[in-house]
């Protein structure tokens, strides 16, 4: 069997990574969904060096994104197994901003040649999902000249809110914190109108030991491409600093609950919400609504702790939780559970 590139060049399917890793059922899995290899600008791994840091991370997934290339699509196979799963994309990087193409074909490039004025962005947004991709809004205020991204989201499924270090020593930045917001106050809104975009973490990784800092933790019926991406494009994510932070955030009410990303129907009914929390020392646990930020507990110095809190939909239409580490750095962030 062969498969076509953008050219129309055939390629053999068996050069490429497998879309399924066998027999990994139902539950969460981690993954780092922006990485570069030496085909990147700035890039210094190998895909193999990027396969064994994904490994050593606790990783069960990561997608290549290379700079407008479909160059190391080829080179993953011999590089996966039982345990690791490989997504083949790209980052698109345009004149007015990057996007990541999740899910590509084998050997497909993005055009990448346009800015903001020239409308095309939309016509490859739909060459993505024609081939059920995932488009996602990469790193919007990163502050260097075009890395902002100046595209409106409408037809992108995600926005990635938290990115990854870089060349400094700070896990969380100020573009980040940006980011964040500017989702936050859109969430609204958007839930409003039937129609909300998830948030996505993934390191941008270029550099040793870069891998996984930060990374999205995805509720998946298995470990598979469509899985993984339909997990994603749901909101049924919570993104986290490193493998040794853990999360768990439900809406319960009577004998129905709701985790991540799903819906709680629960009327005039008062729902609880639960978040328990491990791997952030001294941390502080966050809850926010339309209203802003709701509730805020300081977590014990052995970095587990759960808290509980009351609401109804007529307070909010959506719950989310923010974790951050001692210095206030972002330890684990959750897209939203939706009141009804």
């Amino acid at each position: 069997m062969t498969m076509c590139d953008g050219a129309g060049k055939s390629l053999p399917v068996s050069r490429f990574p497998l879309r399924r890793v066998a027999d990994r059922g139902r539950g969460w899995y981690r993954g780092d969904c922006h990485v570069h290899s030496v085909a990147s600008n700035g890039g210094e791994l190998t895909p193999a060096q990027l396969a064994a840091g994904a490994r050593a991370a606790g990783l069960d997934f990561l997608a290549s994104t290379e700079h407008n290339s479909a160059e190391t699509h080829g080179a993953w196979r011999r590089h996966t197994g039982d345990d690791l799963l490989v997504i083949l994309g790209q980052e698109v990087v345009t004149r007015t901003g990057h996007w990541l193409a999740l899910g590509v074909r084998p050997g497909q490039v993005v055009d990448w040649r346009y800015g903001l004025r020239d409308d095309e962005v939309g016509g490859h947004l739909g060459e993505v999902h024609r081939t059920g991709g995932l488009c996602v809004a990469a790193h919007p205020h990163v502050p260097y000249a075009s890395g902002t991204f100046m595209y409106p989201y409408q037809g992108f499924d995600v926005v990635e809110v938290w990115n990854g270090p870089w060349r400094s020593d700070m896990p969380w930045q100020a573009d980040n914190e940006a980011a964040l917001a500017e989702w936050g106050r859109s969430l609204a809104a958007e839930i409003h109108q039937g129609r909300w975009r998830p948030a996505i973490g993934n390191s941008d990784a270029h550099l040793e030991g870069q891998i996984s800092t930060p990374h999205t933790v995805v509720l998946a019926d298995e470990l598979s491409v469509d899985a993984i991406l339909g997990g994603i494009r749901a909101g049924h994510s919570w993104i986290a600093a490193s493998q040794t932070v853990g999360l768990s955030f439900t809406v319960s009410a009577g004998d129905r609950s709701a985790g991540i990303g799903e819906q709680m129907e629960i009327g005039d009914e008062p729902a609880v919400v639960r978040v328990d929390v491990r791997g952030v020392p001294c941390g502080t646990l966050s809850l926010h609504t339309e209203k802003g930020k709701v509730r805020s507990e300081s977590l014990p110095d052995t970095g587990s702790g759960m808290v509980e809190w009351r609401i109804n939909a007529g307070e909010s239409a959506f719950i989310r939780t923010e974790v951050r580490d001692v210095k206030g750095h972002m330890a684990a962030l959750s897209n939203p559970v939706i009141l009804a």
